[in-house]
């Protein structure tokens, strides 16, 4: 039911976190603002595969 998806920083492009979205409940691309540990600050990091 529940998929481990990757989240990837949108300034510097590095997979930073993973974590696990249930598809038949939320059908577009998760994009949540996290902390980016290369960039220093904070950035949108989006879902990739």
């Amino acid at each position: 039911m529940r998929d481990i998806i990757h989240l990837q920083c949108g300034a510097c492009k590095r997979r930073n976190y993973t974590t696990t979205k249930n598809k038949k409940k939320q059908q577009g691309k998760l994009e949540v603002k996290k902390y980016c540990p290369f960039c220093r600050s904070h950035q949108v990091h989006k879902e990739v595969k």
